[in-house]
């Protein structure tokens, strides 16, 4: 098997964009990678969207996205794992590329939100219809269970909660992408509208739209397009139940805890190792289960060591210094490929004012559903 690198990145600034379709936005963030890594034509490429034909009713993204970008002919696909679309497809291009089978893989992700009126309920369609979203849960109200539990579990307070959001859009305001770049206080967090208790609207991430893609090709060819090429040093994914309620524990995610587990084998690392970790915090206590899943915090203590400072700059660990989720923006199919972005930004000391000093590593996780699913990138600068 071949080792893998990115030598190209693009990516939209993520909102609310009514002037573009969803194929302007892929092709804008396509483009962009392809002009990055100075290639002209593709040997593949991948689309990751959760739901273009609910969101902007346009299915056959593979065909649609390729004749746009100029790629007719190229072998294209869709990929789709709900929120861990865009995670998924570079999982998909990494594979391809490692086989021997094409060089040069454009893996993207994209997602149109805004043009629909009910996105609670294309969001909905990635729980379980049968026994959550047909009697009314949505995926707020299942990470309020999930919250509540912890709370009461580990004694975690609702201010402590609050320190996510606080920390996260301190962390975008320094991202030109982020849809959210804005700080937030207390009085910000728990003041905001009641979602489904304890969430309240700045402990959930937005509707947004968005694209962002990334150029893989065999390592060993990368110098010859990049003088900063970046490993994908290891990969994990893993499922899980679809269902909150089939979970043994509300407090705890397994597919992210297998999924980690699969990357770090991979990548012969331990978390002690990594630099930095973009995390999937769609919602406030989303983040404190992945990093305690992930191994960076131990059960119980994730919430109070991120309220002590320790997952942000100084601290034991970086955590979401692109804003995340919460603050950048999460296009679910976009998300995954945004993540890795924001790796290949920070360890080729292009992030900017939030640039994490001396990083060597970084991790990507990428969520669907309420842990239905998970894929875990690890890069290395080489």
């Amino acid at each position: 098997m071949r080792e893998v690198a990115i030598i190209g990145v693009g990516m939209t600034k993520f909102g609310e964009l009514w002037d573009q379709g969803i194929r302007d936005i892929y092709a804008e963030a396509a483009l962009k990678a392809m002009e990055n890594a100075g290639v002209e034509k593709i040997d593949s490429m991948y689309v990751g969207a959760m739901s273009g034909g609910l969101y902007a009713y346009q299915e056959h993204l593979s065909s649609v996205m390729a004749d746009y970008i100029g790629q007719k002919g190229v072998p294209s696909a869709r990929v789709e794992s709900a929120c861990a679309s865009g995670g998924t497809a570079i999982r998909a291009a990494f594979m391809e590329v490692a086989s021997g089978m094409s060089d040069i893989v454009l893996a993207g992700g994209v997602e149109k939100m805004w043009d629909v009126e009910d996105g609670t309920f294309v969001l909905a369609t990635a729980s379980d219809q049968e026994y959550e979203a047909y009697n009314g849960v949505t995926f707020p109200g299942l990470y309020a269970m999930m919250a509540r539990a912890y709370m009461d579990k580990y004694n975690l307070t609702r201010e402590e909660l609050a320190a996510i959001p606080i920390k996260n859009h301190k962390h975008a305001v320094n991202n030109p992408n982020a849809q959210y770049p804005f700080e937030l206080d207390l009085k910000g967090v728990l003041g905001s509208s009641m979602v489904a208790d304890p969430l309240t609207l700045m402990d959930c991430s937005p509707i947004t739209d968005g694209a962002a893609a990334v150029i893989l090709c065999p390592l060993d060819l990368a110098h010859k397009f990049t003088k900063h090429p970046v490993k994908i040093k290891g990969i994990g994914a893993a499922t899980g139940p679809i269902a909150l309620h089939n979970h043994v524990d509300m407090t705890k995610l397994d597919a992210v805890r297998i999924a980690g587990e699969r990357a770090y084998k991979m990548a012969k690392l331990k978390p002690l190792d990594i630099s930095f970790v973009e995390v999937h915090d769609c919602f406030s206590i989303a983040e404190i289960i992945v990093l305690e899943e992930l191994g960076f915090f131990k059960y119980g203590k994730a919430g109070k060591a991120i309220a002590n400072g320790e997952a942000t700059y100084g601290g034991k660990i970086v955590v979401n210094p692109s804003g995340g989720l919460k603050a950048k923006g999460h296009p679910v199919g976009a998300t995954g490929v945004a993540q890795v972005i924001e790796c290949y930004e920070q360890l080729t000391g292009k992030a900017g004012k939030r640039q994490v000093k001396n990083a060597n590593y970084g991790m990507a996780q990428n969520m669907g559903g309420s842990g239905g699913s998970c894929v875990v990138h690890i890069l290395e600068a080489v």
